[in-house]
C-alpha cells in the first residue's frame, strides 16, 4: 500500500467518523498528584524531549 492509497482510504472514511466533543480539562495542582512512579528510562526520554526537558 502506498501513502497515496492510504490517504485516499482515509479521505473516503472521514465522513463516517464523528469527532468527539471537546473535553474541558482543568489542571491539577502538583500537590494533589501522589503515588506516581516513572521508570528511569521513561524519565530520561521525557527529559531529553525539548518541549519538556533539555
Amino acid at each position: 500500500m502506498s501513502l497515496a492509497e492510504l490517504r485516499g482510504d482515509c479521505a473516503r472514511m472521514a465522513p463516517h467518523w464523528a469527532a468527539p466533543q471537546k473535553a474541558v480539562t482543568v489542571p491539577v495542582k502538583p500537590s494533589l498528584i501522589h503515588g506516581v512512579t516513572v521508570p528511569p528510562a521513561s524519565a530520561r526520554l521525557i527529559d531529553a524531549t525539548p518541549e519538556y526537558g533539555d
